[in-house]
């Protein structure tokens, strides 16, 4: 199988996680404005959603498999529990039914207490299937991180 890899880079990683939660933070704001107008559903919203990013995605995508050249070129051979995991972990999971209660919270809830909930229990989950499935090291470090996490939701939406 052709691989071409990216090389790892703690910052570089860094910089795109900062950027997608600053995408995150201001989109969800203008989503939980348009969907508090009851003008617009939470399905609607994300169907539309969906529907602008798809394009831009692909784009991306046959950017980085053809001219950057950072991504295997033949993935749909890989092994199938590799095809399995990126279809129900990523596509149905994290990409269909994460969003569809994200939105449907956004619908029903203030931003401010939504997306610090939703946002701080991926980490937190993450971290913690990170640990005892994948085996990745579970440090004194991480898991004051996560609690010092929990807790701060805690205090931004408890009464």
């Amino acid at each position: 199988m052709l691989i071409r890899t990216v090389r790892f880079d703690p910052m570089k990683a860094l910089l795109f996680a900062a950027i997608a939660g600053v995408c995150w933070g201001v989109g969800e704001v203008f989503t939980k404005s348009v969907l508090h107008s009851k003008q617009i559903g939470p399905m609607t919203a994300l169907a539309v959603r969906v529907l602008i990013a798809t394009p831009l995605i692909i784009i991306a995508a046959w950017v980085a498999l053809y001219r950057v050249r950072s991504e295997p070129l033949n993935w749909m051979q890989a092994d199938r529990a590799v095809l399995l995991k990126l279809i129900f972990g990523s596509g149905l999971i994290a990409g269909a039914v994460a969003l569809i209660a994200f939105y449907v919270a956004l619908s029903l809830g203030e931003v401010s207490r939504v997306k610090p909930v939703a946002f701080a229990l991926a980490p937190a989950t993450a971290v913690l299937i990170g640990w005892l499935v994948l085996k990745e090291p579970m440090t004194t470090k991480k898991a004051l991180g996560v609690a010092s996490i929990l807790v701060g939701v805690l205090l931004l939406t408890g009464k």
